[in-house]
């Protein structure tokens, strides 16, 4: 086995000679490329994954060079990448050729810098509002709908030479915990698994998905109480066994809190191995990862990596190797071009819903002397597998490029009452206030930012900018919309469908059950 099992990572925008040898000497099967600790713009990506291509014994296949380019809120190569607004917008469209030409151009964009793994589709069915680490990850709560868009994605991906990687298996979207930093627990077995967490899984299998990442999940009444990606009954009986499944496996990250940390993540290791995983996904700690390399030695020497499951995986990833050896890299000024751009720019624009308009106030016409005040949040990250952070406001100079009299006021990603209790004040004089929300139904502070906003009387647009559960939280909202995301063609759209230059033709792709808005009953999918 050496090492050929393992996808390492590592902390720098050079491939540091540690990383190098584990790749060269060790036989690692590749890389996790991360945006924090890897990516400073497309020409460095493009010489750092020449690099790590390099450094492979000579006449070997490629290695495999992977990243989390979901689009919306995880986009793992940075900012010069085209930012497609991500699942749940193409969710909001319910195009399928829509979904695969995004993924297409997504790929085409990953192999101009050299990666050819891309940790995409989610899978997961968005089935519990409260679930923390999922949100607009996922194309809807539709378990049909998510496989339609998850095999066009699939297909999309691959057909530009980028392995796709269906996850997080066996499906995580039931759960209310974050597995960075606990174990979650999926209620739903059996039957009741198969008619909904993996109806997406089988739709991506069937469009040829080559990869499929095990999520850190336990199935209640699983009798071995591991998490899925330690779990023979789930990798072996129901991944391998169930649905047929013959392509490459790995694991998702070992550094997460599902899984126990120090030095029991060689135990880890090994028992994902045991268990039937293919490949195990390493993070950037290089102690972690130097004790995981030497772990992973001693317990083959000791006979506790089984031979043939070791040839099976080597012959699944060598496979995979080859396969994406096949395909050469596009030019590097793909990465963010005008056609895509423009993708980017139509999925903004469709995927755009208007829940509520009661007042009438949409399409905006504002007088020539009216002021508006766009309100909300610094953007922040609601889990480690997010980027939001990262990106700066632009609603407001969105609107501000079409109409005068457009004013910002943005507060803390959590904010205080003392930035609550002078909003008032602030805030008179205008004559229509547009407040956007990350999460407020996971968050009371974003709920009280609007309570706050509605108190004062000014007629409001509130925005659910991220998901679309937001109007639980402030259920007396009268006009409401939701973007599906912050990045800036999101953003623009966003603000030419407030003033009418584009109408809001999105559906919403969940259900935002037991609301009743001033008694017209449940407020579902419209």
């Amino acid at each position: 086995m050496t090492l050929a099992r393992l996808l390492i990572a590592f902390t720098g925008n050079e491939l540091p000679p540690s990383a190098a040898r584990l790749l060269g000497e060790r036989g690692a099967a590749g890389v996790t490329l991360f945006r924090v600790h890897n990516v400073v713009d497309p020409p460095q990506v493009r010489g750092l994954t020449a690099a790590i291509q390099a450094a492979r014994p000579a006449g070997s296949p490629p290695l495999l060079v992977a990243a989390d380019q979901e689009g919306g809120q995880l986009v793992g190569l940075g900012d010069a990448t085209t930012p497609f607004a991500g699942a749940m917008a193409l969710g909001a469209t319910g195009d399928e050729g829509l979904a695969r030409r995004v993924a297409g151009a997504t790929a085409r964009e990953l192999r101009a810098l050299g990666v050819n793994v891309n940790y995409a589709p989610v899978c997961d069915v968005a089935s519990d509002p409260a679930n923390p680490a999922l949100g607009i990850r996922s194309f809807g709560d539709d378990a049909e709908a998510v496989g339609r868009l998850a095999a066009a994605t699939v297909r999309g991906l691959q057909g530009e030479g980028v392995a796709a990687t269906a996850k997080h298996f066996p499906g995580a979207g039931d759960t209310a915990v974050d597995p960075h930093h606990e174990l979650p627990r999926v209620s739903r077995t059996g039957a009741a698994l198969a008619g909904r967490e993996l109806v997406p899984f089988r739709a991506a299998l069937a469009a040829g998905a080559r990869m499929v990442m095990t999520g850190h999940v336990a199935l209640a009444g699983q009798d071995d109480g591991l998490p899925s990606s330690l779990s023979a009954a789930v990798v072996r009986d129901l991944l391998r066994g169930q649905l047929q499944f013959q392509g490459a496996t790995i694991t998702d990250a070992l550094d997460m809190r599902a899984l126990a940390q120090g030095s029991a993540q060689v135990a880890n290791a090994i028992t994902a191995l045991r268990a039937g995983e293919d490949l195990l996904l390493g993070t950037p700690d290089e102690r972690a990862l130097a004790r995981l390399a030497e772990g992973l030695t001693q317990a083959q020497q000791r006979g506790l990596i089984d031979v043939d499951d070791d040839a099976a995986a080597t012959r699944r990833l060598g496979e995979l190797r080859h396969w994406l050896g096949g395909f050469e890299p596009p030019p590097l000024d793909v990465v963010g071009c005008a056609n895509h751009q423009a993708l980017a720019a139509e999925l903004a624009r469709r995927s755009l819903t208007l829940v509520r308009n009661d007042d009438r106030l949409l399409p905006l016409r504002p007088a020539a002397d009216a002021r508006i005040a766009v309100v909300h949040s610094l953007p922040a990250d609601l889990t480690p597998a997010d980027t939001s952070s990262t990106v700066t406001p632009t609603l407001a100079s969105a609107l501000r490029r079409r109409i005068p009299g457009v004013d910002e006021i943005l507060l803390p990603a959590m904010p205080r009452a003392s930035d609550l209790s002078g909003l008032g004040a602030r805030l008179a004089g205008y004559g229509l206030v547009i407040v956007g929300t990350y999460a407020a139904h996971l968050q009371p502070a974003q709920a009280a930012l609007v309570a706050a906003v509605l108190s004062t009387g000014t007629p409001a647009v509130t925005i659910a900018l991220r998901t679309p559960w937001d109007l639980l939280a402030y259920p007396s909202a009268r006009t409401h919309v939701c973007s599906y995301g912050i990045l800036p063609p999101s953003m623009e759209a966003l603000a030419a469908a407030l003033l009418g230059e584009a109408p809001c033709v999105g559906r919403l792709p969940v259900e935002i059950a037991g609301l009743h808005p001033r008694g017209h009953g449940l407020m579902t999918r419209v």
